[in-house]
Parts: C-alpha cells; sequence; structure tokens
C-alpha cells in the first residue's frame, strides 16, 4: 500500500517535531499554515498523536511514532546504497 497524499503531509508534520525534548511542541496557525498541514494536524490529533488539534505536544503514542518517522526519513535520505 502506498502512502497516500494525507499520509505524506502527517508524516511531515511529525518530522517538525523535536525528538529530543518532550518539552517542546508545535504549533500550526490555521490562517497561516497551508491547508494540508492543518488538516494533517487534525488527523494526527484525532489519532491520539499529539495533543491539541493545531499541534501542541506529542504524546506517549506520538513520540514513539515520531522516532520511527525520523529512522525512516534517515534510511530513505541515505545516500549509500547496499547492495545485497
Amino acid at each position: 500500500m502506498p502512502f497516500s497524499p494525507d499520509h505524506l503531509a502527517e508524516l511531515n508534520l511529525l518530522a517538525m517535531f523535536p525528538s529530543t525534548s518532550a518539552q517542546e511542541g508545535i504549533k500550526v496557525h490555521q490562517h497561516s499554515a497551508p491547508p494540508e498541514l492543518v488538516a494533517a494536524a487534525d488527523r494526527l490529533y484525532q489519532k491520539g498523536l499529539i495533543s491539541q488539534k493545531d499541534g501542541g505536544y506529542l504524546t506517549s503514542l506520538g513520540s514513539e511514532t515520531v522516532e520511527h518517522t525520523q529512522k525512516l526519513l534517515s534510511i530513505l535520505s541515505s545516500s549509500e546504497v547496499k547492495q545485497p
């Protein structure tokens, strides 16, 4: 199953959260943020990954998801190609 545009927007938003501190959150401004980012924040809130509809802080599930998101991004961003 490929990533949908909604999945990609959610992953991009999760990648914006700092992974080093649970004390730092983000704010998605409804009137100035791209509509897909506003919608992604709402979906992540509904899924229990963030504390508020417009960002806020990561929940424990959100923190775990950010760790996985960063690992995936790191793997996909690697310029080294490994041969089997």
